[in-house]
């Protein structure tokens, strides 16, 4: 098996470093060469895997352990060149039982694993290194581009203004390809802190071997642990995954985030924030997102943002009984003293008030989310509003400020007080997300109950009119809309019931746990308008009647903000047209205020059009959003749906954040994170810290200093680029006969369906082809055979095409001088390095017939010519030339993922000849399926994500 340059990491050898050394030197983590600076990388990643060889001797027998170990020797060899190696490994692993084969790829998943846990605590050692050593501000930190900013002319007033105004929100989604159980992923939080603890230079010869005991029982009970899920995730359990996250990183990350900012601040001669600017928030899609799910309901809507607000008040009120403790101050301020009367402790005394009724607000939502009668407890006792938290806190802060208690002040009250700014009460605020087709099903059905047949029929210039003037008086031929008697008579269909009830379950919850009601599929402005009058009539003015006891009785309840999320290629290139038709509606502008928000869709986007064509059609497409919302005086912003992958519109966040077409960020982002990316991002909280840091600068950079736009020329040749990879892409995957079938052969596609790995079905329907699939699952089965075809599929041709006909000087002016489409090019250079050729052959060689194997050399082929045609226009002999870290971490991993690439391909050969001669017995599927899933997970922790 031909490979690239490979230098790889010891793995289940019984070398380690002495006990008592701790895990290497603070300055070699950061200073010298690149070699000294991953030394203690490479001595983690030789340790765990030295304790992970002598757990497989324990408890899977030394005879596995020879196989791994033998395995392990032939897929570094056909990694350094062996052809014969890989064939070897190949027919090894072919003779091996199915329990046998299991344990192979289960030592081999666990440790790709445990070198993930390395690399990300690594990341925060050499973060802590640089502060140590007294180096240069890492790049991209607040130091750093704060100065950098200065130095460009940018006014100290402007910095600092920006700040304040800053709006980023970070959307917490969940991931139907997110393989990891919650059970390891604390596994690997325990190993984390383990790592950290090595760290330390004054640990004591007992200190050690405590540790080093501690790792052995983690990964220990790792292999103990049930890789997959017995059961599909409910959309309830993937919402109380992603609130763990705060609990374990986010909750104290953040303060520490914004003492950073501070700090870097006053460095610069400026001043720190205050408490309640929160230039980072948390959303949530988790249990809001109903677009294709139907086990997303609006009772589930309702328990989420219950569970939501349990676990907010459950943060909040440890955190309040850690500073009741903490203010044992006998006097306070006259204002206290009067609110809580001759107490000796009045700071105690009045935060004893508080954590009572967050312990009944507790309680409330515990019984919210099951269901269960809350009678028995006082309402007025609830907390529901941050405001109604905020007023003791505020009093607190202002009797310790008033007695020179100012330093008291700054602690931990003040981190308090920054939580309850950037999470409220709520920590996340949930967005609700439905398919346009519904929407309009609802007010077709609604208009035939009253006698009017045609409103489908009508052209989009007609029923905006008539949505105009319904939106101005909220009257239908002279009644009003949708009274309570009349909405019960209407007979609705299951789905079309389903958004009526989801609206009126929006009153009950009320405004603060709630976000955005984000369109899918939005494709005219009468999409926009028909949601707009249904919230109104059934959110805000209670159409349905007010649910008695809900949490947003009592409250003055607003409509929803209303996102179109505009995704296909045909959508986006009508996008300009489509938001100046909507703004021209003079009663939908006149509620909408200055702001109008549109969510773009990186995901299906790509699957459409093809990853290039996506790329310059979001672009422009945002370039015309922007000059439309211009024309009517409304500012604009952005919600980015990316996934994890660069099929999916991932990458680097300052990348990403900098190629976006100038003028429009102006300090306003939302961006989707989801699944995996949320531990890969948020998981550690040294980590967090870091991607929130990345975040506010990256933003706050192009804010202020924003890319030039393209030469005239550039655009010229980016038209071309991206018609000629739509042209090549689609005529594979739309047009080819045979891509279909060699896609559903290749790839193990069906079988991650039936995977318990999330609650969402991968199809929006059933059959179908490609147009039919998530864009999720259609990335997550080329990323299994290390094709990644949806990352580069079309580019490649463009690219190569254009070289061809004498544009590749131009190319190259334009990859060295334009941002946007270096960065195109930088991830296609990343997904291309990750790539592998031989392996996807290996699928198809097992896997798919004779006669559709052709079509996977072709694909091969074109594989290649990406690769050739990249190179010539960066001027680089090797991928990655530029970047050996990450060369390296892709090099060191790849000898572990072969062989779970082999052995899943034999469990699929396997399992397909077996169900198709109806030879399958259900024990023999259930350890079939069984050895597909740990491979699954092992080879999404080789490639460091899944889709």
């Amino acid at each position: 098996m031909n490979s690239r340059d490979r230098n790889e990491t010891p793995m289940f050898s019984a070398e380690s470093r002495p006990l008592g050394t701790g895990g290497g030197n603070a300055s070699s983590a950061t200073l010298g060469s690149v070699s000294q600076r991953l030394q203690p990388l490479r001595d983690d990643v030789r340790l765990l895997g030295s304790l992970l060889g002598e757990v497989l001797q324990r408890h899977a027998g030394s005879g596995v352990f020879d196989t791994v170990e033998e395995i392990r020797g032939l897929s570094k060899a056909a990694r350094h060149g062996d052809e014969g190696s890989f064939q070897l490994l190949a027919d090894r692993l072919a003779q091996l039982k199915v329990e046998e084969a299991s344990q192979v790829a289960q030592a081999f998943a666990h440790f790709l694993n445990l070198a993930n846990v390395a690399e990300q605590h690594h990341r925060i050692r050499r973060r802590r290194a640089y502060r140590r050593a007294g180096a240069a501000p890492q790049h991209g930190s607040c130091e750093e581009v704060f100065r950098r900013l200065l130095d460009r002319g940018v006014p100290l007033s402007t910095l600092q203004k920006s700040l304040h105004s800053l709006d980023i929100s970070l959307v917490l989604t969940a991931h139907p390809t997110e393989v990891v159980r919650r059970t390891l992923l604390e596994r690997f939080l325990g190993i984390a802190v383990l790592l950290q603890q090595g760290d330390r230079e004054d640990l004591t010869q007992d200190e050690e071997n405590e540790r080093l005991e501690g790792l052995r029982r983690e990964i220990a009970a790792i292999w103990h642990t049930r890789q997959s899920r017995r059961d599909r995730p409910t959309p309830l359990e993937e919402a109380q995954a992603g609130l763990v996250t705060f609990e374990k990183s986010l909750w104290e990350a953040y303060p520490r985030f914004l003492r950073q900012v501070d700090r870097a601040l006053v460095e610069v001669g400026g001043e720190p924030l205050p408490w309640d600017r929160a230039p980072v928030r948390f959303g949530s899609w988790m249990g809001g997102d109903r677009d294709g799910n139907p086990f997303v309901t609006s009772e589930i809507t309702e328990r989420v943002c219950a569970l939501a607000r349990w676990e907010g008040a459950l943060l909040f009120r440890q955190e309040i009984e850690a500073l009741r403790g903490e203010l044992s101050m006998e006097r306070g301020s006259p204002e206290l003293e009067t609110e809580v009367g001759t107490e000796e402790e009045p700071y105690r005394a009045l935060l004893r008030r508080v954590v009572r009724r967050l312990a009944v607000t507790q309680e409330w939502m515990r019984r919210r989310v099951r269901q269960e009668s809350v009678e028995t407890l006082d309402p007025q006792q609830l907390y529901l509003r941050k405001e109604q938290l905020l007023q003791p806190l505020l009093l607190c802060d202002r009797s310790l400020r008033e007695s020179g208690c100012d330093e008291i002040a700054d602690g931990r009250l003040r981190d308090i007080l920054r939580r309850l700014a950037a999470f409220g009460l709520t920590l996340v605020r949930l967005d609700i997300r439905q398919d346009a087709g519904r929407h309009r099903a609802v007010m077709e059905r609604i208009l035939s109950h009253r006698g009017e047949q045609d409103f489908a029929s009508r052209s989009e210039q007609e029923r905006c009119a008539a949505l105009s003037q319904w939106l101005d008086s909220e009257q239908y031929c002279g009644l009003p809309w949708l009274r309570p008697e009349e909405l019960a008579k209407i007979p609705f269909g299951d789905d079309e019931q389903e958004v009526v009830d989801t609206m009126l379950a929006l009153r009950g919850i009320g405004n603060e746990p709630l976000g955005s009601y984000i369109i899918s599929m939005a494709k005219s402005a009468s999409d926009v308008l028909i949601v707009e009058l249904l919230l109104r009539c059934l959110m805000a003015s209670g159409g349905g009647g007010e649910a008695e006891g809900r949490e947003g009785a009592g409250q003055e309840v607003r409509a929803l903000p209303v996102v179109p999320l505009i995704e296909t290629g045909a959508d986006l290139e009508a996008a300009g047209e489509t938001i100046h038709q909507l703004l021209a509606v003079e009663p939908y502008r006149r509620h909408l205020g200055e702001h109008q928000e549109v969510m773009i869709g990186y995901s299906d986007s790509a699957k459409d059009a093809g990853r290039f064509a996506a790329s310059w059609g979001l672009y422009t497409a945002q370039e015309a959003m922007a000059a439309a919302a211009n024309r009517h005086g409304i500012k604009i912003s952005f919600f980015h749906g990316r996934g994890g992958s660069v099929g999916r519109g991932g990458g680097p966040t300052a990348l990403a954040v900098k190629s976006l077409p100038p003028g429009t960020v102006g300090g306003r982002l939302r961006v989707t994170e989801q699944g995996e990316m949320i531990r890969a991002k948020f998981g550690l909280e040294g980590i967090a810290v870091r991607t929130l840091e990345v975040y506010l600068t990256s933003i706050l950079e192009t804010s202020l200093v924003p890319p030039p736009s393209p030469e005239p020329e550039w655009r010229e040749a980016m038209d071309r680029l991206a018609e000629r990879a739509q042209r090549s892409y689609r005529e594979l995957v739309r047009e080819h006969p045979d891509f279909v079938p060699y896609f559903r052969q290749a790839t193990p596609e069906v079988e991650l369906g039936a995977l318990n790995i999330g609650s969402r079905p991968a199809r929006r329907r059933s059959g179908g082809g490609v147009e039919s699939l998530r864009a999720i699952p259609w990335v997550f089965a080329w990323t299994q055979t290390r094709l990644l075809l949806p990352s580069w599929l079309g580019t490649g041709e463009a690219l190569h095409q254009a070289v061809e006909e004498g544009e590749g000087e131009l190319l190259s002016t334009m990859y060295r001088e334009w941002g946007t489409f270096r960065s195109v090019l930088a991830l296609l250079e990343m997904v291309l390095a990750k790539a592998e050729a031989p392996v996807a052959a290996y699928y198809d060689r097992l896997l798919v017939d004779d006669s559709r194997r052709p079509l996977g050399v072709d694909l091969r082929r074109r594989l290649g010519v990406a690769e050739e045609a990249l190179q010539h226009i960066t001027g680089e002999d090797r991928l990655l030339a530029s970047n050996p870290v990450l060369r390296r971490s892709i090099d060191v991993r790849n000898p572990y993922v072969d062989p779970l690439n082999v052995v899943q391909a034999e469990v699929l050969r396997r399992l397909r000849v077996l169900r198709q001669q109806e030879e399958l017995s259900p024990e023999e599927e259930a350890e079939l399926v069984r050895a597909f899933t740990i491979t699954v997970n092992g080879i999404a922790a080789g490639m460091r994500n899944t889709g």
